[in-house]
């Protein structure tokens, strides 16, 4: 036998009358991190259960939902609880708690927030909506503007742009309740003078988020949306140098994926990408297969990857290495390329923003 049967069972403390609840992870019997893809069963004792088989040695992680990432299950404080974990080298039974659920807990807190997001974000922000086109659901964008925006009116300004939009500024927006602290870390290097003044503009996730983000056919279209709408509403609303030597992509995980599937396809538009535990490996190394198959960009790029090396990121490093490998081959030079490995670092919000500014630094350095 090489797998083993893993039984988990969670006991919700509460749950709407009509709810179920649903496992996600990182294996395809967990669902491939899709929120509703898993139910669970309801048992009579009021836990819900599900049996899994397992090859032996695979490492899981897995959160609870009740069916999209904004009724996440939560502590008692209504933060978002990290990933459970399992290394499967037995027949194993588990059994968890789930104190709260995110959404119920944000509506049971509304009346607590007493500021507004141009209060708690650095700098100044701007909002816009599009709605959904093409098969894309409607989305949310957030522009933060650089210190001298209002001052400087003759002054234009670079423009990177990053996913998931809504863990970047706000930690009331990020759905584990920690942001990337973008606008502190940009403020900062743009006063010491360690980097240019951009224009940063978070593109909001939604529940399509992991096939938006992929290799998938509903990818290329988030990536058209990108190209040839959220850019040119940008560059008309805004002072940006829209040229493709100012122009970046910033993301974590499938939102590293995306950046670098931006640079690749669409070098005409984007010379720079920082991707960040970047996802290559994600359906079945569909992405690196792309990537085998298809010529070099004929433009100078400058792309910085990292990963780090507990849980999930280990997986992730191995698809880095076999894309870092190709790249080389395909000609990429060190003055094109950059790698960090971190070895301690995790697949979270706060490693990411741990990071970030070296990210920034590479892309816009003053020097």
């Amino acid at each position: 036998m090489n797998g083993h049967t893993i039984t988990i069972s969670v006991r919700p403390q509460e749950l709407p009358e009509g709810d179920s609840v649903y496992i996600t992870g990182n294996h395809p019997a967990l669902g491939n991190w899709h929120p509703d893809a898993v139910p669970l069963q309801l048992q009579a004792d009021g836990s819900w259960r599900r049996q899994f088989f397992i090859k032996r040695n695979t490492q899981l992680e897995y959160k609870f939902t009740r069916g999209s990432w904004d009724s996440e299950a939560a502590n008692e404080h209504g933060g978002v609880l990290p990933n459970f974990r399992l290394r499967v080298n037995q027949n194993h039974q588990q059994h968890l708690e789930i104190p709260h659920w995110r959404d119920i807990s944000q509506l049971e807190n509304d009346f607590k927030i007493e500021t507004t997001p141009e209060e708690r974000i650095k700098g100044t922000i701007r909002f816009h909506h599009f709605p959904g086109m093409n098969g894309l659901k409607p989305r949310d964008i957030i522009v933060w503007l650089p210190p001298s925006y209002d001052s400087a009116l003759k002054q234009k300004y670079p423009v990177v742009y990053m996913h998931d939009g809504q863990n970047l500024f706000d930690p009331y927006t990020s759905y584990t309740g920690i942001d990337w602290e973008a606008d502190e870390t940009a403020t900062r290097l743009i006063e010491e003078e360690r980097i240019r003044e951009i224009i940063i503009v978070g593109i909001y996730n939604t529940h399509d988020r992991l096939e938006e983000y992929s290799a998938a056919p509903l990818g290329k279209r988030y990536r058209e949306f990108i190209v040839q709408e959220l850019k040119p509403y940008i560059d008309r609303n805004y002072r940006t140098r829209p040229e493709r030597e100012h122009t970046a992509t910033i993301g974590s995980s499938m939102g590293g994926l995306v950046s670098f599937l931006l640079v690749w396809q669409h070098s005409e538009v984007f010379s720079m990408a920082g991707c960040f535990s970047p996802s290559f490996i994600y359906q079945k190394n569909q992405a690196i297969k792309l990537i085998k198959q298809s010529d070099p960009p004929g433009l100078p790029l400058k792309i910085m990857m990292d990963c780090g090396g507990i849980g999930g990121e280990k997986l992730l490093l191995r698809g880095c290495k076999r894309v870092l490998r190709l790249l080389r081959r395909k000609g990429l030079s060190d003055a094109d390329l950059e790698f960090h490995h971190y070895p301690e670092a995790r697949h979270s919000e706060r490693d990411w923003a741990e990071r970030l500014e070296k990210h920034l630094i590479f892309l816009y350095s003053k020097v």
